[in-house]
């Protein structure tokens, strides 16, 4: 991708080359696929003139991903063995395809038991050798336009192109580049639809989107790997889990280990909360079965795993302790000292707290080898990452087990060292801090999040407050706020002397979670709560502010990112996290940053450093959390970047 359109073009026309001499064969070809066939293995396979597929294999053509499209004929083939429409789906989603919907869409042409996979992909050869199958017009079919009249053609390509734009939206090229190649050469022979696939590839593979993409994926690979090495170390087997306190957050945490096979006791000492916990698992379960990716059956069972109590019978024989009560130093402190006198001497004890120093948590601990951190997101079930943080005097073995217990969980482990924060709130509330300012400053939160929404984040900082939570996040400002007070000890003082949003929080606008933030909640139709503008926000906090004076969307963009970019350079030279790979990995899959900029880091190698710094040095009167870091300053005099 670094190369020239030469080198790209010698590189894919190789692959090409061989692909079309397996379609020109003097006898016929046919696959067995058994395993996972994705991009160009998939694409190999279409060159074939028959596909033979296990029940247990999955199928597809997933560049568009990248930031790319098919470069040795998916985009070519696909159409004409399972047509437009079918083939626009497949490659603009980019999905892995199950046996029975690769049949179904033509895309393989026949599927089988495993054991028989091999005796039935011969058993076709012969049938083809012997005439019984005619692979010459198969051959002809792949090689030549597609059949559609030119009616049926455009109704599809003007659908197509309209619900794949909708989909995408403008920030993802790939998936209307791949509508627009597959339109173009509909008409063609397969040789001159190669060049137009060639063309388009070639011209997205230079986009910062597909840098971006492709560097997520590698960035994947490698926490997923540094992860694994982590796992292999493990002594410790977990077989059964407690999740210490229930409600929302407990229950999610049960229900993750439950639908991973472990049972798990769900312990608080409120029925309510208990209920709640058990009323969240048994919806999350209810879903599944409503989409029919699981039976009541199998939901039932499930959801027997989860044991709620209120006292700590059969603790003692639990391996792992998640404690999830609520955000504060003392009660989390007693709760989990309680707790390690009931455990076994091997057992595991982790705190699920978002922003609290696992060392001083562990100061009352008899055992603190054998505690460390394990921060879940919220959704539990929805959201990838699981920060593991280790304390000062947690074991190696402790982390080997908690990160191969959340590989069990499927979830995303990253090891982060203890600083107030971690590393994703850490993060995250400088640009929350930056937020405030610029609300003092006269800017409509609206605006704001209108702005921060279309740069690519899922949802604006005033709406992220309100899901969140407002008083779970003023909860986190003294960690924050007292943690870096070189940094941050006059974010609230001078001219910036209220956080609005800690003024909504004093007010009893807690956000989503009793319907006033922010915005105005009420529950649409399928129970969701759907947000509305509520103009008193704007009498309440206006005694506070400046009078309003809207801010451009690149000084607002400036003003949320500047903090975040500079806090996370904190934590890579500190040694908060270890590489710039796992702190991106950490940001998009813990706070939602915008996978097709690639993470921090990577958006601020797109920039440039040099120019990033001048930006924030625009910024420096806003104080010390718009100054970068004097490393920061040495490498984009030197024209280095994070990723070499």
């Amino acid at each position: 991708f670094n190369g020239t359109d030469d080198d790209r073009r010698a590189f894919l026309s190789s692959g090409n080359q061989a692909f079309n001499k397996i379609e020109s064969m003097p006898f016929p070809t046919v696959v067995a696929i058994n395993g996972f066939a994705l991009g160009g293995g998939f694409e190999v396979c279409l060159a074939c003139d028959f596909r033979v597929m296990s029940s247990k294999a999955q199928v597809g053509v997933p560049e568009t991903k990248l930031g790319i499209i098919p470069g040795w004929g998916g985009t070519v083939r696909l159409p004409r063995l399972m047509g437009f429409d079918n083939a626009v789906r497949w490659i603009t989603t980019g999905g892995h395809n199950k046996a029975a919907a690769a049949l179904r869409d033509g895309a393989v042409d026949a599927v089988v038991n495993p054991d028989v996979l091999r005796d039935e992909a011969l058993d076709m050869l012969v049938r083809a050798a012997e005439g019984q199958l005619d692979y010459s017009s198969r051959r002809e079919q792949k090689q030549s336009p597609l059949t559609l009249n030119e009616i049926e053609l455009e109704m599809s390509i003007h659908t197509c192109r309209d619900m794949v734009a909708a989909k995408a939206g403008p920030n993802y090229p790939a998936p209307v580049a791949a509508v627009e190649v597959l339109a173009k050469a509909s008409n063609m022979s397969r040789d001159d639809a190669l060049e137009v696939e060639f063309q388009a590839f070639s011209k997205l593979s230079q986009t910062p989107q597909c840098r971006a993409l492709v560097g997520m994926f590698l960035n994947d690979q490698y926490i997923g790997s540094v992860a694994k090495k982590y796992g292999k170390k493990s002594t410790k087997a977990v077989n059964h889990a407690t999740a210490l306190g229930a409600g929302i957050m407990g229950g999610g945490i049960a229900y993750q280990n439950a639908i991973k096979g472990f049972p798990v006791l769900m312990k608080d000492i409120n029925t309510d909360s208990l209920a709640l916990g058990m009323s969240e698992a048994n919806k999350l379960l209810a879903k599944r079965v409503d989409r029919g990716r699981m039976s009541p059956l199998d939901a039932g069972n499930v959801l027997s795993r989860i044991m709620p109590s209120l006292s700590y019978d059969g603790i003692e024989n639990t391996d792992i302790v998640i404690e999830a009560v609520v955000e504060n130093a003392k009660i989390k402190g007693i709760v989990l000292a309680e707790v390690e006198g009931k455990l076994a001497e091997d057992a595991i004890l982790v705190s699920n707290t978002s922003t609290i120093s696992i060392d001083q948590l562990a100061d009352n601990l008899k055992r603190p080898e054998n505690f460390c951190g394990m921060h879940f997101f919220n959704p539990v079930h929805a959201m990838p990452l699981v920060e593991v943080i280790r304390g000062s005097k947690t074991s190696e073995g402790t982390l080997a087990a908690v990160v191969a217990h959340a590989l069990a969980l499927g979830k995303k482990p990253i090891v982060v060292n203890d600083c107030p924060g971690f590393l994703v709130n850490r993060v995250l509330f400088p640009a929350v801090f930056g937020f405030d300012m610029m609300i003092i400053d006269g800017a409509d939160f609206q605006q704001v999040d209108r702005v921060m929404e279309a740069w690519g984040w899922p949802m604006g900082p005033a709406y992220l407050m309100d899901v969140v939570g407002i008083d779970t996040a003023v909860h986190c400002f003294p960690s924050i706020l007292e943690g870096y007070p070189e940094r941050m000890s006059d974010i609230y003082g001078g001219d910036y002397k209220v956080s609005p949003t800690k003024l909504l929080f004093e007010n009893d606008r807690l956000g989503q979670k009793n319907g006033v933030g922010y915005y105005l909640y009420e529950k649409d139709k399928r129970g969701k709560p759907k947000k509305s503008v509520d103009d008193s926000v704007y009498a309440l906090i206006k005694p506070h502010v400046r009078e309003s004076q809207p801010l451009s969307d690149e000084d607002i963009i400036a003003r949320f990112m500047i903090p975040m970019c500079i806090e996370l350079a904190h934590c890579l030279e500190e040694g908060v996290v270890d590489s710039p790979a796992e702190a991106d990995m950490s940001v998009v899959y813990g706070l939602g940053f915008p996978a097709f900029r690639g993470g921090i880091f990577r958006w601020m190698d797109e920039v440039g450093l040099d120019k990033f710094c001048d930006m924030a040095d625009n910024y420096s009167e806003l104080g010390k959390l718009y100054k970068p870091t004097q490393r920061m300053y040495e490498m984009a005099a030197n024209g280095e970047s994070y990723y070499a």
